[in-house]
Formats: C-alpha cells, structure tokens, sequence
C-alpha cells in the first residue's frame, strides 16, 4: 500500500522575530526535523513555517492543490486563531492539531526563548476553539513527540486520512444482490452523498466475455505462480485449476478497465446465468490478496469497508462474517462460503487450493483457498446503516486464537476471541445494530477506525 500524504501546518506569529532575533530560522528548522521524523510514516509536504495569516492561507491551498490527504497542525509558539479562519473555510482536508513541545520537561535553566517557544499550547487551545465554532472536525494530540504515543496519532490520522481521499474517488462494481438480506440493502445515492464514492451495477457477462479473452500463456503463468503458493490437492485437474485462474485474471481485468477499488458479486448470478461451470471462489480470494475491497452477495457497504480496511491494515484485511460461538476456546468461528485473503495465512502453514464441495446454483466443485490467519491481536468492523442516511461503525477488539483444527471445514477460518468476552460481543452486536458482513484486520486499528469516522461524521461503536 502507498504511504500517505500529509501537510504539515507549522505556525507562529512573526512578531516574536524582532524580540528574539533568528527564532524563526530556529523554528523552521525545528519543522523540518519534526518533518523528517514523521516521514517513517507518510510523505510529508512542507516547505516553510507559516508566520501570518497570508502564509497560513497560501499553506493550506497549497496542501489541497497538491491533494495532500491531511493536515498536521503545529504550534511552534503562539498563532492568532482568528488567522486560519479563511483557510480552514476553503479547506477540504481532514485535519489534526498536536501539541508538541521542542521540551518534554521545564529545568531551572529555562530562558525567557526557552519559555516562549514551548508555549504551544495555548496556541492550540485558541485554535481549536476556533475550529470547533466553525464545526469542522479534527483530531487532538498533546504530548511528546518522541513518544510511542504519538508515533501511534499520527499513523493513524495519516491512514484514516488517506481512506477519507480514497472514499472520494472511490468506484464499487456490484454485480448482484440477495433478494430479502435485509442488512446489505442501503441508499446508494445518499451513501455517496455521505462517503464521495461511486456504486457502479454491472452484468456477469462482462465477465464471462473477458474470460474468453484472457491468453492461455497468462493462465499457465498464474497457474505456475499459484502452484508454489499453495498447495494444490491432487485430486484438482489442471483444467479445473486453470478454469479457476481464468476466472481471477477475468475480474482482474474488469476491475483494472472499470477503475474499481472493490467488488461485490452475488454468487447466484453465475448460476443463473448458465455459462459458468464454478463459482468464483479462488478469483475472489485473491482479489483480496491484491489488495481490492470485497464482499459477496451484493454487499455493497461492506465492499467498501474491505478497501478501508485494506488502508487500515496495510492490505492484512479479510472478509468474513460470524458464524458460530465455540464456548471451550471463549471465541467466535469466522468465515464465509470460501473467499479469504490468503496473504494473511498463518506463516507456518502454506495455505491450500482445494476441490472444495460446493454446489450452489448446482454448479461443480470451486477451487477453494484454505487457510487460517495468522495468530494475534485483530479487529472486527461492521459498516452498518442506521436508516435516515446515518451509518455506524461497530467495532470489536481481541485476538485471533492459535487455533486450526477444523478438519471439517473447507473454506477459510478464524477463531475471533474478542477482549470483552464472546458472548458479549454476540450480543452487543445485536444491540448495535452490527452487519452479519465484516471486515476482519490484523492489528489494533480501533484508533483508525474511531478517527475515521469522525472525519465522515458517522457513529463509532466499540464494543
């Protein structure tokens, strides 16, 4: 995944300069070190500190121009609030203000300069209030910055920001939706109203069509490839594995020519539609690999969320769905008919490529990853609509187990073990409101999930 951009927003009035002669060069390069330092985790813009409310303005178009994904706010002294007021108008750019002091602790050999250029936060209280009076959302830091802490603020404000631009030109192909599953349907148009993205239904023949177009040498290199990632049951024909591939190389392609960043496809639609011999399982699967949003039966939203949760994770993110408690571990089994990215696989198991039984729309057998994730700390998340064009994130953290016995079941798993107990979380689930569709990522990304979603003005739930 690409690294983020972010502007970075360092202010101080340029009276101080003719009190403390070079405090702004002292300043300047205060930020460019402060730059550097944040350039571990995103591409930083930043050319100068701002001194007035010209500058700020000049700053701030200049972020958007460039189509920064944010703004990092920084007191390098005190600034006039009643300077970012123009700007912050015209702004488009979700934005964060940190309180970062040069030093973390006051000494008995503090100067007046000393004194005058840690007093950011002050600064920051006034600007803030000014930002809050404007009803523009942000988010607060204040602490050191050669703390964990912050390390972690603004990774996540860099990521979240990134997923609120993406949203913007954000394109989900949806070929299909289950009649009467009543928590995939929404308001496509004021979802893009609230999001920026766009919902484009398409038609399965697109890609039986491309199917047919795909070179044989392309499928016999994927095959190739695939037969070092997996490992392949030896009861699967090569023409069963290449008709799987096929498919995959097909969508692939639909998905490069459209401009998507997600799909949705409803797995009836090929049965329906009489061409096609095995449901795409594999192509789904490794959609997700590559990095694409995905969810099935016509899911739409939590198509969506995947390619969030893709920023999120840093392309460790799966679809999933709860299917079953398991009281002995205290978890929740995980899984869906048979997608999952298997670039999660847990790293002392290879995944398999199976001859999956599986006969919806009385369709043959699909080639079938099997794999479980790799164990430690995850998150789930519901993306959920409330009715009334208001939408919620439902939020659970816990861990995967180190738990893979399920020789009964061919599709991909995973045992959640939420923090706050299964049971719970089940039923916290139903109170909220949470989808039967989710996004599962590896990590702790609460914190991006929580900032995302102020930034979109929905409601964030952590169970």
């Amino acid at each position: 995944m690409k690294k983020p951009k972010i502007g970075l927003l360092a202010m101080i009035i340029e009276g101080y300069e003719p009190i403390f002669p070079g405090i702004l060069e002292g300043r300047t390069a205060y930020a460019r070190e402060l730059a550097d330092e944040l350039g571990a985790y995103a591409d930083i813009s930043f050319d100068a500190i701002a001194t007035n409310r010209r500058e700020i303005e000049e700053t701030v178009r200049k972020y958007n121009a460039e189509q920064c994904d944010g703004i990092l706010m920084v007191l390098l002294a005190y600034s006039h609030s009643g300077w970012i007021i123009n700007a912050m108008q015209a702004n488009r750019l979700p934005l964060a203000l940190a309180v970062l002091q040069p030093d973390d602790v006051m000494t008995p050999a503090f100067t007046e300069y000393d004194f005058t250029i840690n007093q950011g936060i002050h600064g920051a209280q006034d600007n803030a209030n000014i930002l809050h009076r404007l009803k523009i959302p942000f988010q607060a830091f204040a602490g050191s910055r050669k703390s964990e802490r912050f390390a972690a603020f603004f990774r996540n404000f860099a990521l979240a920001s990134q997923a609120y631009t993406a949203l913007h030109s954000m394109k989900v192909a949806v070929i299909g939706k289950m009649n009467n599953m009543g928590d995939v349907f929404a308001d496509d148009l004021g979802l893009t109203m609230k999001l920026g993205c766009e919902y484009s239904y398409e038609y399965i023949g697109t890609m039986r069509a491309l199917m047919d177009e795909i070179p044989d040498a392309d499928v016999q290199a994927r095959m190739a490839y695939e037969r070092e990632v997996f490992d392949i049951d030896a009861s699967m024909t090569p023409q069963v594995h290449g008709e799987a591939v096929r498919q995959y190389l097909a969508l692939r392609r639909f998905m490069e020519d459209g401009g998507f960043d997600a799909l949705t496809l409803h797995f009836e639609t090929l049965g329906i539609d009489g061409r096609f011999a095995r449901l795409p399982f594999l192509a789904a699967s490794s959609l997700m690999a590559d990095g694409y949003g995905y969810a099935a039966e016509g899911d739409s939203m939590c198509a969506t969320l995947m390619k969030l949760a893709m920023i999120a994770g840093d392309g460790n993110a799966t679809f999933s769905e709860m299917y079953a408690m398991d009281a002995a571990s205290e978890s929740i089994l995980m899984c869906h008919a048979g997608e999952g990215n298997w670039k999660i696989a847990r790293h002392d198991r290879k995944p398999r490529l199976i001859d999956k039984v599986f006969n919806e729309g009385g369709l043959e057998n699909p080639p079938t990853p099997l794999f479980t994730p790799e164990p430690g700390p995850a998150t789930v998340v519901s993306f959920a609509y409330m009715g009334n064009n208001e939408y919620k994130f439902v939020v659970s953290y816990g861990e995967i187990a180190d738990k893979c016995d399920l020789a009964g079941c061919e599709m991909p798993y995973l045992f959640f073990k939420p923090a706050c107990g299964f049971e719970k979380c089940a039923e916290r689930w139903l109170e909220e409101g949470g989808t039967h569709h989710e996004a599962v990522t590896l990590g702790d990304t609460r914190v991006f999930w929580k900032m995302l979603a102020k930034m979109l003005g929905i409601t964030y739930c952590e169970i």
